[in-house]
């Protein structure tokens, strides 16, 4: 297993390096076939809150989902820690989940959306001098639009490999192609331990 320790405006010591090793080889214990792990530092001077000057981000990279945690602190070890903390708490939880997947069934709710857009009459109107285009939006004026436009490598998944992912990537919602109908969909966490999945009816 590759562990691979960088740092973006700051400096990493030896002394943290070795410690980064020592937390990262035992991950070998919950995740088999770990291929390649990052830890990268990210030092910002100019943030307001002095307890968000250091961020570390721990992305694993295996034959299987990849995984990846992240924290914020006021030192580089803390942040560690704390993201190493995180890590090891989002592979226990797909390690439960997949041990209870069979009441799977039970736990979901599940939506169909139609994705026909309604009829609009849309109103012809001269272009604003400040028009420009943005990820495909085309923006009048200075309005406060941010947008952010990400692609991803993918392949389609069953809804088990979904909910996976997302507990591995610790985020709140996974989008993925459901590999049994070929629908977009969306599975999202809902109260206490239950999940919601969305599948869009796209219209030809």
């Amino acid at each position: 297993m590759d562990v691979v320790v960088t740092g973006r405006h700051c400096t990493i010591s030896p002394e943290l390096k070795e410690l980064v090793y020592d937390r990262i080889v035992t991950v070998e214990r919950l995740r088999d076939r770990v291929i390649r792990v990052e830890v990268e530092f990210s030092a910002s001077d100019g943030t307001k809150n002095p307890s968000d000057a250091v961020e570390v981000q721990i992305t694993l990279r295996s034959r299987g989902p990849v995984v990846r945690a992240e924290a914020k602190a006021n030192d580089k070890t803390l942040a560690f820690e704390q993201a190493f903390d995180r890590l090891k708490v989002q592979l226990r939880k797909a390690a439960d989940r997949r041990k209870t997947h069979r009441g799977l069934r039970t736990a979901i709710f599940t939506e169909e959306i139609a994705a026909t857009p309604p009829s609009v009459e849309e109103e012809q109107t001269e272009p604003e001098e400040n028009t420009y285009e943005v990820a495909g939006l085309v923006v009048n004026g200075d309005g406060p639009l941010v947008v952010r436009e990400k692609e991803f490598d993918a392949v389609p998944l069953n809804l088990a490999q979904a909910l996976d992912e997302m507990e591995l990537v610790g985020h709140d919602f996974f989008l993925y192609q459901d590999a049994n109908t070929g629908k977009p969909s969306v599975v999202y966490r809902r109260k206490a331990y239950n999940y919601g999945v969305i599948h869009l009816n796209v219209a030809p």
